[in-house]
């Protein structure tokens, strides 16, 4: 489809479904995100205060108001040509727009709090608004409507959360509007009179789509590797650490292999083999979103057993060193879902093993801890492997 200046808008069979090198660019913002949640975390967990779940939960909505950012971008360049002039002009929008929203992180529930809120409010509302006028509404001026609507009832709440000073308050606020922003993307924005309809159900380009999701999880996965390699290369380098150092890699890489095993690589034939493409495209969103905070997680973790392997083990740690891997695992098991209506034995076995070993784990150093978490991944991929000799290759069969 072509706008009134001729400009094509819509994907066809010809575009290419490879990402652009501009969406890449745009990954490289992201990177830089997921080092300041991971970094905030982690003065969080060390730096002996009482309200390190509260921390948890601010950077919870710092996350999700990011990766919602991101989620909705990629849908577009998976419906549009990312080709298009107009399009690229979006991108580069949210990619400044990110990047200070990422900037603002480290502080982005203090002296930072407005500078994210009413970023990202004008970002969400700025590009719809560009889109269409640039556009001339097409090629579907409901859909800018629909989201706006949504936007206007979260907007209020980021930017007077932003505004107050009360750090309670905000966070009410903010999680009342990440409730909203997210009902309307599970939902397809369902607007009076409009109703719902989800980016893509026009055409979607399944590979692209696929691929964007599979790069970012790998982003992820380099995050937690360059937590390894600061932790690591700022320690004594002595015995206890290098063994925390070989551990951590390992346990990265075993969530490569899990993620990677069968279902990971299979997204985009799953996408063109769904009855229901927008929909399957949404909820892989969202279990990768599960997925990818479990990985960021998992390498604040990592910074704590690298550095004070044999320290005492607060409580609290847990839930990083075991609760990032049973987060990813809860993730990859939506996903094995939804790309083959069914879920492994050793998924669930992998999520009832780290439940056990709670109450073991806070008796034991970090570093033990982080070995039996690792063990536990190690046992899913062996159970993965054993499974993938036994039966032959499967073909994606997705719910809907």
């Amino acid at each position: 489809m072509r706008n009134t200046s001729g400009v094509r808008l819509l994907r066809d069979d010809a575009t290419r479904q490879r990402a652009t090198f501009l969406e890449l660019f745009l990954d490289l913002v992201f990177v830089f995100a997921l080092t300041r949640i991971s970094a905030r975390l982690i003065v969080d967990f060390t730096d002996g205060r009482p309200g390190v779940f509260a921390g948890l939960g601010q950077a919870l909505l710092l996350f999700l108001a990011l990766w919602a950012v991101w989620s909705v971008t990629v849908w577009s360049t998976s419906w549009l040509d990312p080709d298009a002039p107009i399009v690229q002009t979006v991108i580069i929008m949210t990619l400044v727009g990110a990047m200070t929203m990422a900037v603002a992180v480290p502080h982005g529930f203090g002296a930072r709090a407005s500078l994210f809120a009413i970023t990202l409010v004008t970002l969400q509302i700025g590009r719809v608004v560009y889109f269409h006028l640039a556009g001339h509404g097409r090629p579907d001026p409901h859909q800018s409507i629909r989201i706006l609507f949504w936007f206007a009832l979260s907007a209020p709440l980021w930017v007077v959360g932003g505004l107050v000073n009360d750090g309670t308050v905000r966070g009410a606020l903010w999680t009342l509007a990440v409730l909203i922003d997210y009902t309307g993307l599970f939902l397809g924005w369902p607007t009076p009179r409009l109703g719902a309809q989800r980016l893509g159900v026009q055409m979607i380009a399944a590979e692209h789509l696929a691929e964007r999701y599979q790069q970012f999880l790998l982003i992820a996965l380099g995050e937690a590797i360059f937590v390894i390699g600061l932790s690591f290369s700022g320690s004594d380098f002595d015995t206890d650490q290098t063994a925390g150092f070989v551990l951590a890699l390992a346990t990265t890489i075993l969530l490569w292999r899990i993620y990677f095993h069968v279902a990971g690589g299979l997204l985009g034939t799953a996408i063109d083999r769904s009855r229901n493409a927008a929909r399957l495209a949404t909820e892989m969103a969202f279990a990768h979103m599960v997925m990818i905070a479990g990985i960021v997680l998992t390498g604040v973790g990592f910074e704590l057993f690298i550095f004070e392997p044999l320290a005492h083990l607060p409580a609290s740690w847990l839930t990083a060193i075991l609760g990032g891997p049973a987060l990813f695992l809860i993730g990859r098991t939506a996903l094995e879902y939804q790309v083959f209506a069914r879920v492994s034995r050793s998924r669930v076995g992998g999520l009832l093993a780290l439940a056990l070993l709670v109450p073991v784990t806070l008796h034991v150093d970090p570093l033990t801890a982080g070995a039996a978490a690792a063990l536990v991944l190690l046992g899913v991929a062996g159970a993965d492997t054993r499974r993938a000799r036994r039966h032959p290759p499967e073909t994606p069969s997705p719910p809907f």
